[in-house]
């Protein structure tokens, strides 16, 4: 597999799928390995696809300093990745919390940015915390759903403070709970490191008044998607993002 060296002498790894123009994908989590990506559901048929693992997941190397899992920190691994593949300019694909970085490249490399999607992203860059109450109206478009009533009671408890993290309502972060997406799930553990996750957006990751400013001058177009049962974040949170973004000349969100 690719390997490229960070900034900071870290060893990168970066997956590659299908051939055409570059498209560079940041995964989510945060701090979740790329391999749950897969081929972006056969977008690989279309575009050469750059999957990179963050420092410390999937087949990356562990960091000396824990620090770098910063989120602004890790943006110069982003910038290294592509001078290692050698292009002027790049096509970013970031998904859920890999948001947030794409968001800060973008702000600190905005003439490296060919185009700009950003999926289902909260968009924590830009000062948009996904709330409580934005995740429980979302999950309750679900109550149709057989797995709801049991599900729903603690997902409330734990957004509401009064209750742990429980993997019964894993539910409610999928579009869809069919076996592909409790497979999905069932791989999770094995692919997230939870200490990174912790650092990702510690304090100092984020200034969004500084982010915004500059993004209000990005000349690349930019795709915001979000999912209507999806609560982080839901579309008009997606669509403020896309509003607040100049990037984003004419915002495209789409309920899906």
């Amino acid at each position: 597999m690719p390997i490229f060296t960070a900034p900071d002498g870290t060893e990168l790894t970066y997956h590659v799928r299908g051939e055409g123009a570059l498209l560079v994908v940041l995964p989510g989590g945060p701090m979740r390995a790329s391999a749950y990506l897969g081929d972006l559901g056969g977008l690989a048929g279309h575009r050469r696809l750059v999957l990179l693992d963050l420092r410390g997941t999937g087949n990356s190397a562990v960091p000396d300093d824990p620090a770098t899992y910063r989120c602004d920190r890790l943006v110069d691994d982003v910038e290294a990745l592509r001078a290692h593949l050698g292009s002027a300019r790049m096509d970013l694909l970031a998904h859920s919390a890999g948001g947030s970085l794409a968001m800060l490249y973008a702000a600190r490399y905005p003439e490296r940015v060919g185009r700009l999607a950003l999926v289902t992203a909260t968009p924590w860059a830009l000062g948009m915390p996904a709330t409580g109450e934005d995740r429980l109206a979302a999950a309750r478009l679900r109550a149709g759903e057989p797995w709801f009533e049991d599900a729903f009671p603690a997902f409330e408890a734990w957004l509401t403070g009064t209750g742990d993290f429980d993997p019964a309502f894993a539910p409610f972060f999928h579009g869809r709970w069919d076996e592909a997406a409790k497979e999905h799930e069932a791989r999770a553990d094995d692919q997230f490191n939870d200490e990174a996750g912790d650092v990702y957006g510690s304090e100092g990751a984020y200034d969004p008044p500084a982010t915004r400013a500059v993004l209000a001058g990005l000349t690349a177009p930019v795709l915001v998607l979000a999912g209507e049962v999806d609560g982080g974040p839901r579309p008009a949170l997606a669509r403020r993002a896309a509003d607040t973004d100049g990037a984003a000349r004419e915002p495209s969100t789409a309920d899906v």
